[in-house]
């Protein structure tokens, strides 16, 4: 019935149809014609409403362009073998079940929205249709398993930069991969892995950038605490060219990463943080541990300075900054 309505407008665009007309020409009541005008406005249509002319469609939803990214990507490898789905229950599965299918380093799976995207801890991320950039990246690292956190940390320094590069927004990382601006939540990253004698099989990087919701796109109980992109800069994010940012720019440290180690990625993540050299409290297995954050270590790991003066490697957990 969606398709059907939409199809109506297409055929006259800027025209206004009654809801009267379409409730004759589609054979429902009008407010069943209501109840599929919420339900095109929730994915992004956008329809002007007047109580005397009716409904005029006014914007489609941008949609990822394959083509468009495609011939813009400066990569060797990443984001070459590309997947977009209008709607997935989450590019984790989706990368998943490809990886079973034989896929290869350097695939990426977009969605415009997900039913079931999820964050670390099982958390649920809201991702609604055509507004964000949500995406799974396959990769297959030559390294141990217990260095799989410094992909983590590599992956936000990745972000971090890109999103400076392409929208100017003054944004930091919160440890180990929240990026936040002005305290907000903007974006946030899941690295999910396979492996087997110690050694990595595959690795999932899911990433989820708010780039262009609105204040309203947001659950009430998100506002206070997430944002986007285009909320903090003031301008929509052309979403292809956030992506092809991002896959060069992690490439380039994901090369340096295998050539010079972890250390080059530190020294970038130490300079984008927003958490190191505050207090800030931690909820971890071993209980809460508040202190001064210090540094990372080789691994990773949080180093907090207590105010016993011992130090504690955090390895995971929420932190809070006081």
């Amino acid at each position: 019935m969606n398709e059907r309505i939409l199809e109506l407008f297409q055929a006259q665009p800027e025209v206004y149809v009654s809801g009267e007309e379409l409730s004759r020409r589609l054979g429902c009541s009008r407010t069943a014609i209501w109840k599929h005008i919420r339900e095109l406005r929730e994915a992004g249509y956008e329809f002007e409403a007047s109580p005397r002319k009716g409904y005029r469609l006014l914007k489609k939803p941008a949609k990822l362009s394959a083509a468009e990214l495609l011939s813009g990507l400066a990569t060797q490898t990443m984001g070459h073998k590309l997947h977009i789905y209008d709607e997935v229950d989450s590019t984790q599965l989706v990368a998943h079940a490809l990886i079973a299918q034989g896929a290869s380093e350097g695939t990426l799976v977009l969605a415009e929205s997900q039913t079931a995207g999820r964050g670390r801890m099982g958390r649920k991320w809201h991702s609604p249709p055509g507004k964000g950039i949500w995406m799974s990246l396959v990769l297959k690292p030559l390294i141990p398993v217990y260095f799989m956190p410094q992909l983590t940390l590599l992956t936000a320094v990745a972000l971090c930069r890109s999103i400076q590069q392409v929208c100017g927004a003054d944004i930091g990382i919160k440890w180990p991969n929240d990026l936040l601006i002005g305290g907000k939540k903007v974006s946030g990253i899941l690295l999910e892995s396979s492996g087997e004698d110690e050694r990595l099989k595959y690795v999932i990087a899911g990433i989820g950038i708010s780039a262009n919701l609105l204040a309203a796109d947001y659950p009430e109980e998100l506002r206070g605490i997430a944002t986007s992109l285009a909320i903090e800069t003031g301008a929509e994010v052309r979403r292809e060219k956030l992506i092809q940012a991002f896959l060069l720019e992690f490439e380039e440290l994901y090369r340096l990463y295998h050539e010079k180690g972890f250390a080059p990625i530190k020294l970038l993540w130490e300079a984008l943080s927003v958490s190191l050299h505050r207090p800030i409290r931690t909820t971890t297995g071993q209980g809460v541990i508040e202190g001064m954050a210090e540094a990372i270590d080789d691994s990773g790991a949080l180093i907090v300075l207590t105010p016993s003066g011992e130090r504690i490697n955090v390895y995971s957990g929420d932190v809070e900054h006081a």
